[in-house]
């Protein structure tokens, strides 16, 4: 039997590199895929790679940072799917600037999609999972095991480490840590592991070389994104494995937290980073 069979999971963001790779690794477990991007186009297309591959998948396009959407993304896995046992966060992007020069905007958008949407799908999940842990410890009084049921939050080595002229960001995902320890220890009765992920430099289009006006969409404002080759080629020298990670290689870290293999293991933090941080 595949580890997630019957498993049911959530991740933002996961339209492009390490999301979609992600999705198909959790896939190819067994786990049904609910699959969020800012972007219906991109969403559509790692649902159709999943299904492709055999797996089962449904789309929930929208911005995370929206109001609603919490409890649209719970929803669609709880109607599509009958149940929501895996969460990841997932989804953001980077809006750079030093101290001087970060304006309120600026700030609160990092905030916003890097931390008060975790926060917001978090408590939109809450009542669902406290009903289930309610059910299944009636049920365990007949020797039914309770389920475990995870969430995995994506942080960065920014976060556990600080950044030049990313604070905004680095805060953000600083803050993400204290939102994964907290939840650990609320939720640790219920079943549910909370731990988190930080990424080091994973190849994606935000961290590709920079060719001319790089740059990305996000609420109708275009964002530079990319590094010079100069920056790349520093950030492979600083690396012991001497290169970055893969989307594969970032999703490979998430799963980990993802199978019943670390079903006691919470309130952690990894750092795949290639060995920087180390």
């Amino acid at each position: 039997m595949k580890r997630l069979e019957d498993k049911v999971a959530l991740v933002s963001g996961a339209g492009r590199g390490a999301g979609a790779a992600l999705a198909l690794k959790l896939a190819a477990e067994g786990a049904a895929v609910v699959v969020n991007d800012l972007d219906a186009g991109p969403a559509a297309e790692t649902v159709a790679a999943v299904t492709a591959a055999g797996g089962r998948a449904l789309a929930c396009a929208g911005d995370v940072t929206a109001p609603g959407f919490a409890g649209d993304f719970i929803a669609t896995a709880i109607h599509g799917f009958g149940g929501a046992d895996i969460v990841v966060n997932n989804a953001g992007y980077i809006w750079n600037a030093g101290i001087g020069a970060t304006t309120d905007e600026q700030w609160d958008a990092m905030q916003d999609v890097h931390l008060k949407a975790a926060f917001r799908i978090a408590r939109a999940w809450n009542p669902w999972l406290v009903e289930r842990a309610r059910e299944e410890r009636d049920a365990a009084q007949g020797g039914v095991r309770r389920q475990a049921r995870k969430m995995v939050n994506v942080s960065s080595v920014s976060g556990t480490h600080g950044a030049w002229k990313q604070i905004g960001y680095s805060s953000a995902k600083a803050g993400l840590i204290g939102l994964t320890k907290s939840l650990a220890r609320e939720w640790g009765p219920l079943g549910v592991t909370v731990n988190a992920v930080a990424f080091g430099l994973i190849e994606t289009r935000l961290t590709q070389v920079i060719a001319g006006e790089t740059s990305i969409e996000v609420a109708g404002r275009r964002h530079r994104v990319g590094l010079t080759q100069e920056i790349r080629d520093n950030l492979y020298a600083q690396t012991p494995l001497r290169r970055g990670g893969a989307p594969e290689d970032a999703a490979g870290a998430v799963l980990l937290f993802c199978l019943p293999e670390s079903d006691f293991i919470t309130g952690q933090i990894i750092e795949a980073d290639g060995g920087v941080g180390m």
